[in-house]
């Protein structure tokens, strides 16, 4: 029994994050974990950013709202779904993740949680579990399942590294430099082909 285990961002739909700190004029919310390995770090210097501005979920909601999947995205979750199971393991949060779930055709997902305010201030989160990729996925073989995993970032590698198969997908120079023995892919169809081969 096989399942995919997929990044979401930066592999399915761009950034968050990216797009926020594009709408928003602040460059300081550009950092993801493509740049910054601990995640807790990364959170808190956001929620920081955020509140400095006065920001919270309304504006990032809106940002979430203009943003689609990336180009061919939905066609490969869709060819993927009917040659296996896949789940969508991300970092990030329930309340940005419904609007992009429904471009993509409502595939499964495990994210984590914000803790927000009456008034929309995003006041701290919760993970869903320690190392909740890595945790994912162990538990995921624990239960009879072999995993193949595909993702772009730090946080990605614990899944990859512990797969039968795993991936690197439009990965940054630096990672791909750091594991050169993960294959690593730029096309979904190519991305497509090596699952299908290692199913």
């Amino acid at each position: 029994m096989n399942v995919v285990c997929l990044d979401l961002e930066g592999v399915l739909v761009p950034e968050i994050w990216i797009a926020f700190s594009e709408a928003t004029g602040i460059p300081e919310l550009r950092r993801t974990t493509r740049d910054e390995p601990d995640y807790d770090k990364l959170m808190n210097f956001r929620l920081k950013h955020l509140r400095e501005h006065g920001l919270g979920l309304k504006e990032i909601q809106e940002t979430i709202a203009t943003i689609d999947p990336l180009p061919g995205a939905r066609e490969f979750l869709d060819s993927l779904k009917e040659r296996t199971q896949v789940i969508i393991l991300s970092d990030t949060f329930t309340q940005f993740a419904a609007p992009l779930m429904k471009k993509l055709g409502w595939p499964t997902i495990f994210c984590n949680e914000l803790e927000v305010a009456a008034d929309g201030t995003i006041t701290g989160y919760r993970m869903r579990c320690e190392k909740s990729k890595l945790t994912t996925v162990k538990a995921l073989q624990g239960i009879g399942f072999d995993t193949i995993a595909a993702g772009d970032s730090y946080n990605d590698l614990g899944m990859i590294l512990n797969s039968k198969a795993g991936f690197l997908f439009r990965s940054t120079e630096s990672i791909r430099a750091d594991y050169p023995d993960l294959p690593a892919f730029e096309a979904y169809d190519d991305l497509l082909e090596a699952i299908t081969v290692a199913l």
